[in-house]
């Protein structure tokens, strides 16, 4: 089973887009150095993560269809002055090497002309690409009729580049041939349309509403912005965008979704999954094998799917701790007659789990992150428990907060998903490298010392 899913490629333009620049300085790294007396290998992985590590303090791809070129100017400039400054640094702490200007004043001028001109050509591309062929578009509603609603939807209409579709106004407050609907109409028009994104007038809806709005595009994976007027709601969870001179609020995202906080905690899966592998898995692998099997009959390996990031189903990979039986999308309960013997020790150890660092170097699932459940709870509680949906933003996690807090094992009510729930989403609100190093930590700790719910 896999949810529906809408297709569009505008998630893969930042990657790319790393990964050309990634791939620039690697060929130019060795290009310009290799000559020079020292293992270039190193420098090229400082590179690397002094490159990752600014752009992310910068938020250097934080460009948008609405970014102007001066902003996208604005953005070299500084990537390139701090990358420059990361580079020389290299070279006192290396006794190997003589600094040389000319060679490093090669390399950066040579990284940021390609890099300048790999961004203007897939910025304008894409421009060009939604005109010409009305791909790569978002669709677009307003819940409002006020002047800057209109002048917002004009200006939809006239920047064709900007790659928008609208699609109606809502109001409650206004009534003539331009309004779609009531407020009470929008959630199943914008459910039925797949509209991606909701711009709300704040003087046409109460607090009440708007909260009930932002749950919803939370619930449903869509994406809020809110036209300014004279009420004052400005707020650290708020940022202003400018489509040409009209101010656009919207709701920051997560730390998660920077692209490089995606790329460093994508290396440190890489990293650690692999090192897990050829350390623990190499070996276990086998001996529980032949443990397995001795037991009852079957295959080793039990694979289930689960829906992953975005709601896009995987096949989560464990030891098989059950016998064969057609009950897998029930819960294992207390002395579950289906779980054996051996099965009973993975599982109180969470040594059944081990092989989902197969899915982690995969890339379908993270080392820290929401637990993935399985589709009969997503039925269940996806319309039932607020936020619900949310944890479908990032992979889902061998180990989570929610886990090592208590609340793993069996859902016995209501009340065991929602505090899940609630740990999940603060995770993906305040995710940290010493967040995630701390629930590893405390992971390690919990199957040394053994939990009641584990079973």
């Amino acid at each position: 089973m896999s949810a529906s899913q809408t297709g569009r490629y505008s998630k893969y333009i930042r990657p790319i887009s790393i990964l050309i620049d990634l791939t620039v300085i690697l060929i130019l790294g060795f290009f310009f150095f290799k000559d020079l007396n020292f293992k270039i290998e190193y420098f090229i992985v400082y590179q690397v993560v002094g490159w990752v590590t600014v752009a992310f303090f910068i938020r250097f791809y934080g460009i948008y269809r609405f970014t102007t070129p001066l902003e996208i100017i604005s953005k070299l400039v500084k990537q390139g002055v701090l990358f420059l400054l990361i580079t020389i640094a290299f070279f006192p702490f290396s006794k190997q090497v003589v600094f040389s200007g000319i060679v490093t004043a090669m390399f950066i001028s040579s990284v940021m002309l390609l890099i300048t001109i790999s961004k203007f050509l897939l910025f304008y591309y894409l421009k060009e690409y939604r005109i010409i062929t009305g791909s790569n578009y978002r669709s677009a509603v307003i819940i409002g009729y006020t002047p800057e609603a209109i002048e917002l939807k004009n200006l939809f209409e006239t920047r064709n580049d900007y790659g928008y579709r609208f699609l109606g106004y809502f109001s409650d407050k206004k009534s003539n041939q331009n309004i779609k609907g009531k407020l009470a109409d929008l959630k199943p028009f914008v459910l039925e349309n797949c509209i991606d994104e909701i711009y709300c007038s704040l003087n046409e809806i109460s607090n009440e509403e708007l909260k009930d709005l932002i749950d919803f595009a939370d619930e449903n994976n869509k994406t809020i912005k809110f036209i300014p007027d004279t009420k004052e709601i400005f707020s650290k969870n708020l940022k202003i965008d400018y489509y040409e001179f009209f101010p656009v609020l919207s709701l920051k995202k997560t730390m998660l979704h920077e692209p490089a906080t995606m790329v460093f905690k994508r290396v440190f899966d890489i990293v650690f999954s692999s090192i897990i592998i050829v350390v623990l898995l190499s070996w276990l692998i086998p001996l529980l094998a032949i443990l397995i099997k001795l037991e009852s009959r079957g295959p080793v390996f039990f694979k289930q799917g689960r829906p992953g990031i975005d709601e896009n189903e995987f096949f989560c990979y464990k030891f098989r701790s059950m016998k064969i039986n057609k009950t897998t999308e029930i819960e294992a309960s207390k002395n579950d007659p289906r779980v054996t013997k051996i099965g009973k020790f993975m599982r109180k150890t969470s040594l059944d789990e081990m092989p989902q660092f197969l899915n982690v170097l995969l890339g379908e699932m993270s080392v820290v992150g929401p637990r993935p459940h399985l589709w009969a709870q997503n039925k269940v509680y996806g319309n039932k428990v607020k936020k619900y949906m949310v944890r479908h933003y990032v992979k889902p996690g061998i180990t989570g907060l929610a886990q090592v807090s208590g609340f793993r094992g069996k859902i016995e009510t209501e009340a065991d998903m929602i505090n899940r729930i609630k740990f999940d989403v603060f995770y993906i609100e305040n995710w940290s490298l010493i967040l995630d190093l701390k629930i590893i930590s405390q992971t390690i700790i919990n199957i040394f010392k053994g939990e009641e719910k584990a079973y």
